[in-house]
């Protein structure tokens, strides 16, 4: 019997790990932060209608409109500087009614499939790349501005895993590689204070444990604390009694790790391991080589978002300010990444898991 179009590209063991991610994160933050409750479940409405719209539609059609997502992302990445909601000195969010939408992060999948598009249509020369990493630097500044460090460069790390799938000489990655470090002394006077503190502190975050360094030294004082076991949901010192900031975003490892111990952290990690090996099955058989770069740098986004959540929270890494995905408290993050997802899902030419 033929199946129908919809039914394509379903991948029941990536929409096994999405849901569990979803479920554990949620009951996680029920016990971390019962305020965001019941709105969150609103948030994890928009996410499920979001995926199971974006799953009928064939990438090839969604490539159609590359350039409208573009420019559609541009649009929402200026709104907040004309309507957005200023918290702790940040324009990030637009509120709309009870919710709040950071724009940064919705817009990431779409720019991921402009740039797989524009670099793919055609083989890629120099002029073309310079034409790219010009059409990259507009939404970056944008974002780098609000200011989301963490996010502009989750954009930039997606660039790379576009690039890299690309049919581009290989050469003018490592031309790319060099100017970026030569830049870094540029990008350092460019950032804001609070940002170099970050890098400061994780260099040596006994330098200053009541300051800059307690956000780093409470996170990983809750993962050690966890043990095995952990001390049971609701029962984190650290978490409960507000020790660890962000406990529900930036540092939600952390608090999982100490209230579901190290095998929690463990089957958290499994459940976006899993994810990831879903999205390199796409990268390998791919539709077409947009689908490959699209997925690439899906993937490689994702993995360095989920690297630098779990390295910062135990403290090998600076703090940025990313959350976990699928996890960590956030809609407009969960929102983002169910869209990916979702378009992951026509990327490749499996028909089921």
């Amino acid at each position: 019997m033929k199946k129908r179009p919809s039914d394509l590209s379903l991948d029941y063991l990536l929409l096994g790990s999405i849901i569990f991610l979803v479920i554990f994160g949620t009951i996680a933050l029920k016990s971390l932060a019962p305020s965001l409750f019941p709105l969150n479940y609103l948030y994890i409405l928009l996410a499920v209608i979001a995926f199971v719209i974006l799953i009928q539609i064939d990438f090839d059609i969604l490539l159609l409109f590359s350039k409208h997502f573009y420019v559609l992302s541009i649009i929402l990445l200026l709104a907040p500087l004309f309507i957005g909601q200023v918290t702790r000195g940040a324009i990030r969010w637009i509120p709309i009614g009870a919710l709040t939408i950071q724009p940064a992060e919705i817009v990431r999948p779409f720019l991921m499939i402009f740039f797989a598009n524009y670099l793919t249509e055609k083989k890629p020369d120099l002029r073309r790349l310079f034409k790219a990493i010009f059409l990259l630097l507009l939404p970056v500044v944008l974002v780098f501005i609000q200011p989301s460090l963490g996010v502009a460069i989750l954009i930039l790390v997606g660039f790379v895993g576009v690039l890299a799938a690309s049919e581009i000489r290989k050469k003018y990655l490592l031309i790319g590689l060099i100017v970026i470090l030569f830049s870094l002394p540029i990008i350092w006077q460019i950032m804001a204070p609070y940002q170099k503190t970050r890098i400061e502190t994780f260099i040596n975050p006994g330098k200053d444990p009541f300051g800059a360094g307690y956000n780093s030294l409470q996170s990983m004082i809750s993962v050690g604390s966890g043990k095995l076991l952990g001390r049971g949901l609701g029962k984190g010192v650290q978490t409960q009694l507000a020790f660890l900031p962000e406990r529900h975003t930036d540092f939600v490892f952390a608090s999982i790790a100490e209230e579901f111990g190290f095998l929690g952290a463990f089957i958290i990690l499994l459940g976006e391991f899993l994810i990831f090996w879903r999205i390199a099955i796409a990268i390998e058989k791919p539709k077409s080589f947009a689908a490959r770069a699209f997925s690439s740098g899906i993937f490689l986004s994702l993995f360095v978002q989920t690297s630098v959540h779990v390295g910062m929270n135990m403290g090998l890494l600076p703090i940025t300010g990313v959350p976990l995905p699928l996890v960590s408290g956030g809609g407009s993050s969960l929102l983002a990444t169910s869209i990916a997802l979702a378009m992951i899902s026509r990327c490749s030419q499996q028909i089921r898991a």
